[in-house]
């Protein structure tokens, strides 16, 4: 963690936290205790307890006061069926770590901004843990913790009220709209192994905007250490005992990256135009660099790079070599560098080369080497709007969004095998570039019927989208065919290479949506609603989805709920026009270049690709809510099925022909493609699940304690597929690589100056699918883990914490039946991570 990053944050810290707020007009709210949201009905705010349909509140300070280390670890031990993990060696999810609800994907769950659309993020997860594979979601690690007054989760299919995305469910995460006081904290951590370590400043003000609104800000900065939990691999193992020096132990590093200079600003406006209207506008800017490991090169045996043919006099193994005399095809009148059964190239041979012109680069990076992979993540977005009352009593809101998320891919300490000896060693392969705009009509009327006791809540509303997804290609050495390409050198910085420039441009896509929502309060015990909604999109056409909604109160303390509804998830522009190059494990366990094409590209066709359509949902849910005085608890029942469903095939095998077509194309580095994979309608899911939540909270011992029991049973079956795309590990992948079974307890207690809080988390079993092979199942015990921290308020300004995530510093199964492959020490997609116990101290100062 740079120094001159650590004395930047706190320079910035100590000059907000003593910003002359003395001279703004302060106003004291009263407090409201009830819990009310604006999720999960288009019509009017309502309680918690009220809502037909399973939300979950989260205030501020759960996040604010959590032990977790930041805002999505926090979300995996709050909401039921969250979950997130972390993303080692995974391309692009690396640097945005996808996170899923009630086992679908990412990308299955809308996200909210003051109930305004977020825009997704660039990155498209190739590599994602079989679940995510594919998905582009937004990132939600850009929004400050400190930023927000409450969180509501809507556990329920709404696509018929907000539009695409919403199958899994819906996220509103609601800004601060303070317009006085502000808050600065400084907190650091670390993990046990001594690694890890995090430094994160943080503040928030508010200051009246005229007499008739306020400007909230929140503003953030972070940095994390990388960390380790690696084995040396079996076959660096043996080069060094061989007497290969220059193997780095561990060869390939598994951990989570390295995140510097991590930057979030938030802003939040409102005001009163006149008694009836207000003006709002919110706007953040995030950025942050990412870098983390990436698959060991074995200097003997890593193909276009050092893996040379079988010499046909000794029958011995060869290192590849390269005659780089200008105009040579070919290597006949260089040296043959045979290697010994240990691995070791003949030296004589080897020091031999460099008078005949020759290279081989065990010369450059003789004891292989492992790329390190990663990144700029920029995010911005801007929501301007304009609510109300007309005199007719219609409530009105019009709004405009615009979003941009771009993704820099830089790789660092690798090569262009091609170019030789005048390769780079650091290239910026190129960038996608997500941005979204909307415009929105909502409108909201309170209908009275005669003869009815109770008024129709009506909504309807007009949204229109533009998305495009934009590649920037990368710098030319990223994407160059240099002159050893013809002699069996692969092509591009390996492990990522460039866009190139025939790739590179922008797709649009725009649609309209019109919907209408209703509500009924037909007795004083029973609650109906429905919703639908069109949408009409340029690039496949139109849907029309529907939503049923009811509550029945059975006694002042017990009603019962459900909801039936359908929905839909339109394919990303990303989906179906990314192009992409991916270094994973072939069904051999050997590193290979995985090409990612359009569905609409012709090899693609070729494979069996055809045009993307919407995923099409039809949802059910029922359950019941019980509120006996400080006795909260709801139990809900549901049931997702998910056709013509949106993922990553497996690898096809290139031809030498298919590969002849794909340069004729121009896709110039096709030589060192190995197999292409594309998006695709292929496979129906249905996923069952049941949702627990229970809040207590009574006074003793001179205190307050608070007691919440989440808990959450999840299960995905693939009910059809086509097995020529599908293979058997992915659909065992969609069904077996989560918990099924996960809760949180947690206790909390309030006293005087002081807050304890502890958390009982559990995780049920399930296997891991190592590197994505069906061949190598890791079974993963139940295990608990322990979440505490403790707040001590000095004075009215100023409180210390210190706190402990995984405090009995409990690991996932560790990995002893593969680890000597590529050296992973333990399951590498557990929701509790791999990195151990992590601690930490804050200290907070109030003004």
């Amino acid at each position: 963690m740079s120094q001159t990053f650590k004395l930047k944050a706190l320079a910035v810290a100590v000059g907000l936290a003593f910003t002359p707020t003395a001279i703004f007009a302060a106003e004291d709210d009263a407090a409201n205790d009830e819990k009310v949201v604006v999720l999960g009905s288009r019509s009017a705010p309502r309680s918690v307890s009220d809502s037909p349909v399973p939300i979950d509140l989260i205030s501020g300070d759960d996040f604010v006061n959590h032990a977790g280390s930041n805002l999505l670890d926090t979300m995996s031990t709050l909401v039921p069926s969250f979950n997130v993990n972390t993303q080692p060696i995974s391309d692009a999810a690396t640097m945005v770590r996808p996170a899923n609800m009630r086992g679908l994907p990412p990308d299955s769950t809308l996200i909210l901004v003051n109930g305004k659309r977020r825009h997704r993020s660039a990155v498209i997860s190739f590599l994602g843990a079989g679940l995510a594979d594919g998905s582009q979601g937004p990132d939600i690690s850009v929004i400050p913790a400190m930023a927000l007054s409450q969180v509501e989760v809507l556990r329920d299919g709404a696509a018929a009220q907000y539009g695409s995305d919403a199958i899994a469910g819906v996220m509103n995460f609601v800004l601060k709209d303070d317009n006085d006081g502000g808050t600065v904290s400084a907190r650091f951590g670390g993990y046990s192994e001594g690694d890890g370590d995090t430094l994160r400043v943080a503040g928030n003000f508010g200051v009246p905007l005229t007499e008739n609104g306020f400007v909230n800000v929140t503003w953030q900065f972070k940095e994390s250490d990388a960390t380790s939990r690696s084995v040396q691999r079996d076959d660096a193992a043996g080069l060094i005992a061989a007497g290969n020096i220059d193997v780095a132990d561990p060869a390939q590093v598994w951990g989570s990256p390295e995140i510097s200079e991590d930057v979030a600003l938030f802003v939040n406006m409102g005001i009163d135009l006149d008694s009836d209207s207000q003006a709002y506008l919110h706007a953040n800017y995030a950025e942050r660099h990412v870098e983390g490991g990436f698959f060991f090169r074995n200097p003997t045996n890593r193909g276009g790079v050092y893996d040379g043919p079988i010499d046909p006099e000794t029958g011995l193994d060869t290192i590849l070599v390269g005659d780089e005399t200008p105009g040579a095809t070919d290597n006949s009148n260089c040296p043959v560098v045979t290697l010994s059964p240990d691995g070791i190239p003949d030296p004589t041979a080897l020091g031999q080369l460099a008078a005949a012109n020759c290279f081989a680069f065990n010369l450059l990076f003789p004891g292989g080497f492992t790329p390190r992979f990663g990144g700029d993540v920029l995010d911005m977005a801007v929501t301007a709007g304009v609510k109300g009352y007309y005199t007719s009593g219609i409530g009105y809101d019009f709004s405009g969004t615009v979003g941009r998320s771009d993704v820099t891919y830089q790789i660092f300490n690798t090569i262009n095998p091609s170019l030789g000896s005048a390769t780079p060693t650091e290239f910026s392969p190129g960038t996608y570039i997500e941005t979204d705009k909307s415009l929105n009509a909502d409108f909201t009327k309170e209908i009275s019927v005669a003869g009815w006791d109770y008024p129709v809540n009506v909504a309807w509303g007009y949204e229109y989208k533009h998305d495009t997804f934009e590649i920037i290609a990368g710098d030319p050495g990223s994407f160059a065919i240099g002159p050893l390409a013809v002699q069996g050198f692969g092509s591009g910085s390996n492990g990522f290479p460039g866009f190139q420039p025939e790739a590179a441009g922008d797709n649009s896509r725009s649609n309209h949506a019109f919907y209408l929502d209703a509500e009924l309060q037909v007795t004083d015990d029973v609650l109906i609603g429905g919703a639908v909604r069109a949408e009409d999109y340029s690039d496949f056409g139109s849907t029309l989805d529907g939503k049923l909604t009811t509550q029945i109160s059975v006694t002042d303390e017990i009603s019962f709920r459900g909801s039936i509804s359908t929905g839909f998830r339109a394919p990303t522009v990303g989906q179906s026009n990314v192009r992409n190059v991916t270094t994973a494990f072939d069904e051999n366990l050997r590193l290979a270049d995985e090409a990612t094409l359009p569905p609409t590209d012709p090899i693609a066709q070729q494979k069996g690709a055809i045009p993307l359509t919407p995923e099409e949902a039809e949802s059910l849910s029922f359950g019941f809510v019980a509120e006996f005085d400080e006795l909260f608890m709801t139990v809900d029942f549901y049931r997702i099925d998910v056709s013509d469903r949106i993922g990553v095939t497996g690898n096809f095998v290139l031809t030498p022909d298919d590969i002849s077509d794909l340069l004729d194309a121009g896709h110039s580095d096709a030589a060192s493609f190995t197999s292409v994979k594309y998006f695709t309608n292929a496979f129906d899911t249905r996923t069952e699940g049941v949702d627990f939540v229970a809040n207590y909270s009574l006074e003793q011992a001179g205190g307050t304690t608070t007691l919440a029991l989440v808990s959450s049973y999840v299960k995905t079956d693939v009910t059809k597929r086509d097995e020529s795309v599908i293979s058997d590990t992915k659909k065992f992948q969609l069904e077996s690589t989560l918990p099924k079974y996960r809760t949180s307890f947690t206790v909390n207690h309030a006293q005087n100056d002081w807050s304890v809080m502890g958390r009982l988390n559990y995780y049920g079993s399930f296997t891991e699918t190592h590197l994505d092979s069906g061949d190598l199942l890791i079974d993963n015990d139940a295990l608990f883990t322990v979440d505490a921290a403790v707040n001590y308020t000095i004075t009215d300004d100023w409180s210390v914490s210190v706190g402990a995530q995984n405090i009995l510093d409990e690991y996932p199964q560790k990995n002893t039946d593969f680890d000597f492959i590529v050296g992973a020490q333990y399951t590498l997609t557990h929701p509790i991570g791999f990195n151990g116990a992590y601690y930490y101290a804050e200290v907070t100062y109030n003004y």
